[in-house]
């Protein structure tokens, strides 16, 4: 296994979700199609793909490593997330928290002072 490579996410509606996802992770898309949309965050794949809104759900559980937990939880709360796990620690420093973005999908936070790339 070598590690994170990509995350997909599946959303009733692409266009405002490549605009929520642009706000949410301060980024623009670097490929915008129809079928698919990614984007580049730190190193890593973030897609979204189309899909009807019943399939979506807790199916997916990823971590995208945050440098203050409690003000990027806030944050995707503002912009329209809605709370799905509230921050908590997890261990040592670690802290975890997650969010339901406007499509039910859950978006993992980590805080890991030891996790180094």
């Amino acid at each position: 296994m070598l590690g994170l490579r990509t995350t997909i996410y599946k959303v009733g509606n692409l266009q405002e979700a490549t605009a929520w996802y642009s706000k949410v992770f301060r980024v623009e898309p670097y490929f915008n199609e129809p079928f698919y949309v990614g984007f580049e965050v730190g190193g890593y794949e973030l897609g979204l793909q189309p899909d009807a809104p019943e399939a979506i759900g807790d199916n997916v559980m990823t971590y995208w490593g945050v440098e203050d937990i409690a003000s990027e939880y806030a944050r995707c709360l503002e912009l329209g997330a809605t709370t799905h796990e509230e921050p908590h620690n997890v261990g040592g420093e670690i802290m975890v928290a997650s969010v339901r973005d406007p499509w039910n999908n859950i978006i993992g936070l980590i805080y890991n002072p030891y996790f180094k790339l």
